[in-house]
Order: C-alpha cells, then sequence, then structure tokens
C-alpha cells in the first residue's frame, strides 16, 4: 500500500473547482476529486499550524496535547512527567509511529518541523527532508526533492509520504513569470464595494485593510503579489488573485507528480490524499491572508481521498476532525495493532469506503495563537466564544447561520440567544468530557491567558497604537486600552514585521 499525503498550507476548500470555486484553480485537484470521497464538513480541532499539525499526528485534541499556540508553554507538547517510559506517549501513539510499526516506509518533505522546533513533527518517520526555508520555499523548489525521492521510492510498497507545499501561504510569492491567470476573473461577489468601504471605516486588528503586514502596511519589494494595505478594490483583487496564484501554481506541480505515479502503472494502488492544516481568511470577518481566528473560513479544510477500491466521485457532508484521520487511517488499513487510547477521534472509514455518511453531533474548535477562541460548530452554525480578541474588539460571543451566510457577515448572537446557549452546553460538555477522561489539570487556553494573552498579540499595542493613529482610526486606541490593562507590561514579543 501507498499512501501520498499532500500538505498544502493556508488552502482554504472554496477555493478549489472541485468545493464550487468559479475560478480554475485547481484542475488537476479537481480531476483527483472525481476519483476520490470528498469531504464538505472537515475541521482541524486547533488552528492554526502549529496546533493542527500536532491534533493531526498526536490523534489529540489541543487542551489535551498541550499545544494551543505558536509560542510561550502552549507551543509545547504536555511532558509526561512521572511514569514517563523510555519513550514518551507522543512519540509510541503518533500516527505515523503507528504506520512505522505495521511496516510502512514514513517519510516527509517538509521545513514545518525546524519552522515551528517542533520534535513532535518528527516522531515515527523513517525519513525527513528538510525543504530548508522554513516555509518560504517555492513550489519550483519543494517539487525536485519530491522528484528525487520518487526516483528512490516509487517502485516500492508499503510507503507513507508526507507531502508540504506553502506557496498559498502569505506571502504571496509566485515566480514572474507565472503570469496572472485570474487577471480578467472576479473576485467572490460577496465582497462588494460597500462591505469593503465599512471594513477600511471601522474594522481593526491585524490583517485588516489598513495592515495586511499584520501590524504595519510595510511593503516588500520581494513580494510584488503581496500588498501592504488595502486602498481599493483593486487592491483587494489583487490580494485575492495572489492567493488564487499559489493555488493553481502548486496544482500545477502536482500534475507533473501524478503523472509520474500514473506512469509507473500504480495510480489505481496508490491512496491519495489532499487537505490543509488551516483555511484563510480573504475578507471575512474584515481580515485578509490570515488564520488568525476559529472562525469557519481558518477552521475548515478540504479533504480529499481517493482510496483504492473506495467510493469514487461522492460527497460527504459528515462533521469531522483533522484528528479524526488517524483512526480512520488504522481501520482503513486494517491495522493489527489496537488504536492508542490516548487518541480522540473517531474513524470515519466507513464514510470513503461505503456509501454511509458518518458525522460528530458538534465540533469544538480552537485558535489560541492570533486570539484566544473556542468556536463549536454544530446544525447550520458556528457560534465563537472570544477569551482574547487579539487586538480586533470581537465581541464575547458571535454566532453565524453558514448555510444563509457562509461568509460570517451577519453576527446573530443578540438576536438569538437560545442558539448561543445551546452551543454552550457543547462547549461545556467537550471539555468536561476532556479534562475528566484525559485527567487533564489545566486549560492550555487560560495558561495562554495567564502569560499574557496570544503570541502574536501579546506586547503589540503600543506599536499597533501607532498605525492606528496614522490611519486614522486613533478612535480604537483607548476601547483597545481598556480591554486590554496587561499590554502595558507584555513588551517582550516585539518584532519589527
Amino acid at each position: 500500500m501507498r499512501i501520498l499525503y499532500i500538505d498544502i498550507d493556508s488552502l482554504r476548500p472554496d477555493h478549489l473547482g472541485c468545493y464550487g470555486y468559479h475560478r480554475n484553480t485547481s484542475p488537476t485537484i479537481d480531476s483527483v476529486a472525481k476519483e476520490a470521497v470528498r469531504f464538505n464538513n472537515y475541521y482541524t480541532s486547533d488552528a492554526p499550524c502549529l496546533p493542527s499539525r500536532t491534533a493531526f499526528y498526536s490523534g489529540r485534541f489541543g487542551i489535551h496535547s498541550g499545544v494551543v499556540g505558536h509560542g510561550d508553554t502552549a507551543a509545547d507538547i504536555r511532558q509526561d512527567g512521572m511514569g514517563r517510559g523510555f519513550r514518551d506517549s507522543y512519540e509510541c501513539n503518533a500516527l505515523p509511529t503507528q504506520l512505522q510499526n505495521a511496516g510502512f516506509w514514513t517519510a516527509q518533505i517538509s521545513p514545518f518541523g525546524q519552522r515551528h522546533a517542533a520534535r513532535q513533527f518528527y516522531c515515527g518517520f523513517n525519513e525527513i527532508l528538510n525543504t530548508g526555508k522554513g516555509g518560504m520555499e517555492s513550489a519550483e523548489e519543494v517539487t525536485p526533492v519530491v522528484d528525487e525521492w520518487f526516483d528512490r521510492n516509487l517502485d516500492k510498497d508499503n510507503w507513507f509520504l508526507h507531502l508540504n507545499y506553502w506557496d498559498p501561504h502569505t506571502p504571496y510569492r509566485t515566480p514572474a513569470e507565472f503570469e496572472n491567470p485570474f487577471k480578467e476573473d472576479p473576485i467572490p461577489d460577496w465582497l462588494t464595494e460597500e462591505v469593503f468601504q465599512n471594513q477600511l471605516k471601522n474594522k481593526i486588528g491585524p490583517h485588516s485593510p489598513h495592515e495586511i503586514n499584520m501590524y504595519n502596511d510595510v511593503e516588500k519589494d520581494l513580494f510584488p503579489d503581496y500588498p501592504g494595505s488595502l486602498k481599493s478594490m483593486e487592491d483587494v483583487k489583487k490580494m485575492i488573485d495572489g492567493y488564487d496564484m499559489g493555488v493553481k501554481y502548486v496544482d500545477d506541480q502536482l500534475a507533473g507528480l501524478f503523472q509520474r505515479i500514473k506512469d509507473a502503472g500504480i495510480w489505481e494502488d496508490t491512496a491519495i490524499i489532499i487537505s490543509a492544516d488551516h483555511g484563510e481568511n480573504m475578507g471575512e470577518l474584515g481580515i485578509y491572508g490570515e488564520h488568525g481566528t476559529a472562525d469557519q473560513i481558518t477552521t475548515k479544510v478540504p479533504l480529499i481521498v481517493k482510496w483504492p477500491g473506495a467510493e469514487k466521485g461522492t460527497v460527504k457532508e459528515g462533521l469531522h476532525y483533522n484528528l479524526d484521520l488517524a483512526p480512520t487511517l488504522h481501520d482503513l488499513l486494517n491495522l493489527k495493532s489496537e488504536k492508542p487510547e490516548i487518541w480522540d477521534g473517531e474513524s470515519f472509514a466507513s464514510s470513503i469506503c461505503s456509501p454511509e455518511d458518518s458525522s460528530r453531533d458538534y465540533l469544538v474548535v480552537s485558535q489560541c495563537a492570533h486570539v484566544c477562541q473556542r468556536s463549536v460548530r454544530f446544525k447550520d452554525f458556528i457560534y465563537i466564544r472570544t477569551y482574547h480578541d487579539g487586538f480586533h474588539l470581537f465581541p464575547k460571543e458571535m454566532l453565524f447561520n453558514l448555510k444563509e451566510d457562509p461568509y460570517q457577515q451577519i453576527d446573530l448572537a443578540n438576536n438569538k440567544k437560545e442558539i448561543c446557549r445551546e452551543a454552550l452546553y457543547y462547549l461545556n460538555e467537550w471539555k468536561d468530557d476532556i479534562m475528566e477522561t484525559r485527567q487533564i489539570d489545566r486549560d492550555p487556553l487560560w495558561t495562554v491567558m495567564k502569560e499574557g494573552g496570544p503570541f502574536h498579540a501579546k506586547g503589540y499595542l503600543d506599536f499597533y497604537s501607532k498605525q492606528l493613529t496614522k490611519t486614522g482610526r486613533s478612535w480604537a486606541i483607548q476601547k483597545l486600552r481598556e480591554k486590554h490593562p496587561r499590554e502595558a507590561t507584555n513588551k517582550q514579543n516585539v518584532q519589527t514585521f
């Protein structure tokens, strides 16, 4: 059995043709989807990058593993402490370790472990090929590494390869010779002039239109497709075009790799799984080019599974987490070992191998790197509860009807209190179950709060206040200082972007 897991950083599903996008960003991925099962409601349990990939490979929620952020205590795996064996519980139970124990040659082509100093990302891998630029490599630098690996391994059996592309992640950097194929294509029709002008006037926070470069509007000559700020609808189009060009550029690279598998005569017998660590807001909640919340756009990711002998060209609507993929692969491969008790995931193998459409009743998704939020995805809704707003002035709770309002423009929280209460019941039920069954003595979200707030917000208020004054939004400074009185002492993490 051969498994190629393709992990495209920051890839949101609704910018793929097979998920209904009006632009031709993904003909290669779309062709695979015709032979695969496509999942419409697949979410990372914990965003963004480090928490997401830790959850995926550990099979554990961030509240369980301890990894919910990008720095401070919340960026490290919870230690076993007293009773730790020769190897720790993460190493013993990680998905790659389970595959390795079952006889798979496990390999990864990715810079991610070094980028985030994430030792856990290496657990269970026989072979690690670090492409060396910490996520700044473009697809044309990654593909030759894949080709070389194929030269050595494509004719072998029983391998699992994690392949990581980064081009949809900011800053957008497709080569100059890659001309914009979307210059005549309109942007998504929900993002109107009226919506944008309201954002210009009222929106604050990192990656809002006035500060695409997180806390300022600095532009870099090296990345001409990545603007420092958005002043007009032409700028908005440039921003969305830059993202979509990154998606299309990766898709073009995949075409050549897939052809190599076909030429080797093993296409039908090779499993292809296409997914991402998180999505990317492109105007939703007034945020552009960032994955900094626990909303629908950041936490929903694509999942396309082409599996030998499985369903083809079908779409499943059930709710699933990325951490559910570990027990799913365990079942699909009929591994002889018992599933690790430490896993929080639930298998949805039946949704791949049969007409069944299994589903969880609800999902709880989290973000503690840019903001501190937990959200509940249930029925047609997403309920977002904010503990630290990351300087966006988000209200404590937001509620969106995703069936009627997929781009989260109309907050229903004040008018639908009974639905908010239902969401809070699910949120409390989920947390109580994790804390009790896993015997966890602390919630890492509150560790983040105790240590001064999310890593990408901590210490930046004075720095950001200068940008707010410069752009005519000084009205927000006092509101932010009242909401974040501890910021006067949080200066240690400030960087120049």
